[in-house]
């Protein structure tokens, strides 16, 4: 581990070379990437430097307990004794920096959120989970910004999608991916009897334009009049923008701003996030057959988790977490399942280290 330290120390001061250098800064994308790199060596180092001060204060305790005698000795071999223990703990926190970083780690989130099997029911809990991230965002300091919504009859979502910003609002949000199940009694049961629903959720690391280069000559739009609930016309401009990306056969479309450039632009900025995933899913496929899927973790078709109002009880089927505190969930405290959740992924990830070390 310390060979380990030496060579981020001197990867550190490379880093910051670059971030010096004329030609790095003239390049956004070199510079952002840069950045990204000196504040990952500066977290793992800030555990490497107390660990390789710690070794080299044990070496010299262990000396001077083999030169000394009676109580000094008796002193020196405490120390000993505390130190090894002080860098038993710092090699654990050490080794779980060491793990690989996630690629998509401080960047903006796309979560797109659909009422699936269950009706009106279904689009009413979509709305419930969008109020729960609305929350949950304002807790951790992020904005948010509608990019797209479809409202129901009844006041819930057939669909919404939105931007999370903040620095570790992927971090937070990229388990969320997945079928999410609600057993209540709806607001429609006139007998009192509970029904299983469920709303789908999509998350989406937003690309930048450096992240992912689209060629105009690549795209078909087309617009149209936007539309509300119903079908309705609500725009006598064809304001609607729909995008098609030929390559991959990807399709997005927007609505919901007044005019067709903004809708342009927000079509824009799905489109090339979900370009990103796209092949940033196919280098996973490559590298782990078990890591397909959505990214983080969850495919899109398990049922990740389960909201049970009348026990009041959350259920994370994928690390068999139950939480009787469902209300305080939905208005934002979200904070205990997406902890376990990362623990879990670190607990895997230092396991399967160990495994591949042994």
């Amino acid at each position: 581990m310390l060979e380990q330290i030496a060579a981020l120390l001197v990867e550190l001061a490379e880093t910051e070379a670059h971030l010096a250098d004329p030609e790095v800064i003239s390049d956004t994308g070199r510079l952002q990437a840069a950045g990204r790199r000196y504040k990952e060596l500066e977290a793992v180092l800030a555990v490497g430097r107390p660990l390789q001060q710690a070794s080299d204060d044990l070496l010299a305790a262990r000396e001077l307990a083999d030169l000394s005698e009676g109580d000094d000795r008796e002193m020196f071999r405490a120390e000993v004794v505390s130190l090894e223990a002080e860098i038993a703990r710092l090699e654990e926190e050490f080794r779980a920096l060491l793990l690989p970083t996630d690629p998509n780690d401080g960047r903006n989130v796309i979560v797109e959120i659909r009422g699936a099997e269950g009706g009106e029911e279904a689009n009413l809990f979509a709305r419930d989970l969008f109020n729960m991230y609305q929350a949950f965002a304002t807790i951790h300091g992020w904005s948010t910004e509608v990019l797209e919504s479809n409202d129901s009859d009844m006041g819930g979502f057939s669909y919404v999608m939105f931007l999370a910003k903040g620095e570790d609002a992927w971090t937070r949000l990229k388990y969320e991916g997945g079928v999410h199940r609600v057993q209540r009694v709806p607001a429609t049961e006139s007998q009192g009897r509970v029904h299983t629903s469920s709303a789908t959720v999509s998350v989406l690391p937003e690309a930048d334009e450096i992240d992912v280069q689209i060629d105009d000559n690549d795209l078909q739009v087309d617009v149209y009049r936007a539309s509300g609930p119903g079908g309705q016309s609500v725009n006598t401009t064809d304001s609607a923008v729909r995008i098609t990306h030929k390559p991959t056969g990807l399709v997005v479309s927007m609505q919901d701003e007044k005019s067709q450039l903004q809708n342009k632009t927000k079509a824009l900025r799905v489109l090339r996030s979900r370009l990103l995933q796209v092949e940033q899913e196919r280098q996973q496929a490559e590298a782990s057959e078990a890591r397909r899927g959505q990214i983080g973790g969850g495919g899109r078709s398990e049922k990740i988790r389960t909201y049970n109002f009348k026990e009041n009880r959350l259920t994370d089927h994928r690390i068999s977490l139950t939480l009787h505190k469902l209300d305080r969930i939905l208005a934002g405290d979200l904070e205990e399942v997406t902890d376990g959740l990362l623990t879990d992924e670190r607990t895997r990830q230092l396991a399967e280290g160990l495994d591949g070390g042994s």
